[in-house]
């Protein structure tokens, strides 16, 4: 799964990356603890053009009456995002890259204990996740437009901390993931490449959802 991430590019850095047209109300970087619920980051593909748009991560089902009238939908699983009533049409019509810095997973120790390990792109580039997502109206409610993000089983590099992880899309598959380039999305959500990604034990403090700051991703001994 993918409860937790960071991303420290500016909202510009975004925009020249993906080439993308940005919305006024973009949620502020640095955020080094990116937790559920919050409004993220996500690359549209919407009347021809790139939108860096904020949306909130949760992804809320159509038939919802409010945000918290079933389970949080944070991920959507690539091996049944195509058939899940939720996710289905979304997964057709309205896919989204999530720009990332780096991601947490918790590791779970002999002595019960979940030790949280961050993950990252071995080159050092940014990461972006394949999201899925959608706008969220009710009767009373205020509209929302959430997202979620599709999740694999993790590859090589860091399968011994977790067993899912992200669906990473490499740059030159963005324009088909966005629905630019054709079909054949559902062929992008696998694994990363063994040798890609890069783990390293970090701080137990990110367990906290207040927590925050650049030390939240700096290595600590693996045996602390």
């Amino acid at each position: 799964m993918c409860g937790r991430f960071a991303i420290t590019l500016p909202p510009e850095a975004m925009v020249e990356l993906f080439g993308a047209v940005p919305d006024n109300d973009l949620p502020p970087t640095p955020n080094y603890n990116v937790c559920p619920t919050m409004r993220i980051h996500a690359v549209t593909h919407e009347d021809g053009i790139r939108r860096l748009r904020g949306l909130r991560w949760g992804f809320i089902p159509h038939w919802y009456k409010t945000p918290d009238d079933g389970p949080l939908l944070i991920n959507a699983r690539a091996e049944s995002v195509a058939k899940k009533p939720a996710f289905a049409r979304a997964a057709r019509e309205r896919r989204c890259l999530i720009p990332a810095s780096g991601f947490y997973e918790w590791q779970k120790a002999p002595d019960g204990r979940r030790l949280p390990w961050y993950i990252t792109a071995r080159d050092g580039s940014p990461l972006a996740f394949a999201g899925i997502w959608q706008r969220w109206e009710a009767e009373g409610q205020e509209p929302m437009t959430t997202t979620a993000i599709v999740t694999t089983s993790a590859n090589p590099d860091i399968a011994h901390i977790h067993s899912r992880a992200p669906v990473i899309i490499a740059r030159e598959d963005w324009p088909l993931w966005l629905g630019e380039a054709g079909k054949g999305a559902a062929l992008l959500m696998r694994p990363a490449p063994a040798g890609s990604l890069r783990a390293w034990r970090v701080s137990t403090r990110v367990n906290s959802s207040r927590a925050q700051g650049p030390e939240l991703i700096e290595p600590v001994s693996e045996e602390a």
